[in-house]
């Protein structure tokens, strides 16, 4: 019998080391589908190393990916990063190896709404401005029941669809992502399912990747009712401040010390319009062309 052929580092998507793959108990063959066909949006081999540790920790099966990889906007990092979380499934499981998971009630939702989302969203690798127009229920309710001390108890939770949904454009934009625009009332039950299951095992349920996809990593600021218009969470055109220029400047410089092209223009799409956006995409323009290496002379 012909010996089986394992991929080559070079050819795997995601390169980790071989020493790091038999620590986790996984060949190069395993990590080729991981990296293709379980996660196949994934950026870096480190969420995917952090969702193989997280299901071998939680004795599950990485391979019927019971969790997902979900990119967050840190504002402190000024980018996006991956992180693991739990799908509606992997909670359901967790609840019912506890013994005590005694089933849940057909969902309730509440009237349909139809509302128009505008902003920034990221297509192709563009960003564009997006308007569309969503049906969705204003709320949904699902009853999950568990049994303490020989009584099954009812734990119910009440989820609004418009502060749950996911945005396409993250802190900065109002428009839905595709899954919430396919599958409104399909999403928000996901939510919901997964409020009240949080709500019957406190010391079990996780939010998950439904719940948390399009958030920031750090807590919302809260906004408060003040004279002066906060631009905390809509574009500007320019900033409502004198040294406007210096502060994109300085994003600038901390975009080519740390060579983050991409992700600085994301962020200046979703922060700036107009006038300070045009700034901002030819001052990075600029220092791309200056961060270049001087062509080879001629031997």
């Amino acid at each position: 019998m012909a010996p089986s052929m394992q991929p080559s580092s070079s050819d795997l998507r995601l390169q980790v080391p071989e020493t790091t793959l038999s620590a986790l108990g996984l060949d190069t063959t395993t990590w080729q589908v991981l990296t293709e066909s379980i996660f196949p949006n994934a950026n870096t081999a480190q969420g995917i190393l952090l969702a193989v540790r997280y299901c071998q920790a939680r004795g599950l099966d990485v391979l019927k990916r019971p969790v997902n990889i979900v990119p967050m906007w840190s504002k402190r990092l000024g980018r996006e990063v991956e992180t693991i979380w739990p799908g509606i499934n992997e909670v359901q499981i967790t609840a019912a190896r506890t013994g005590q998971y005694a089933g849940l009630d057909p969902a309730q939702f509440g009237p349909d709404q139809t509302l128009t989302f505008q902003g920034r969203v990221k297509t192709n690798g563009n960003w564009q401005d997006a308007q569309v127009e969503v049906t969705f229920p204003e709320w949904c309710e699902v009853t999950v029941y568990r049994l303490l001390h020989g009584m099954r108890c009812p734990f119910s939770e009440r989820v609004y669809w418009l502060e749950t949904y996911s945005r396409a454009g993250g802190a900065y934009s109002e428009v839905p992502t595709a899954m919430w625009i396919k599958r409104p009332r399909g999403q928000l039950l996901k939510c919901a399912k997964a409020a009240s299951l949080r709500a019957a095992f406190p010391e079990e349920a996780d939010y998950t990747a439904e719940e948390m996809a399009g958030k920031s990593i750090e807590p919302e600021e809260i906004l408060v009712d003040t004279p002066t218009t906060s631009t905390e969470h809509t574009p500007v055109d320019p900033p409502e401040t004198p040294d406007w220029k210096a502060q994109i400047d300085a994003l600038i410089e901390r975009a080519a010390h740390s060579q983050a092209w991409s992700t600085a223009q994301d962020y200046f799409h979703q922060r700036f319009s107009g006038e300070a956006l045009s700034y901002a995409l030819q001052g990075l323009e600029r220092a791309q062309e200056q961060a270049l290496p001087p062509p080879a002379e001629a031997a």
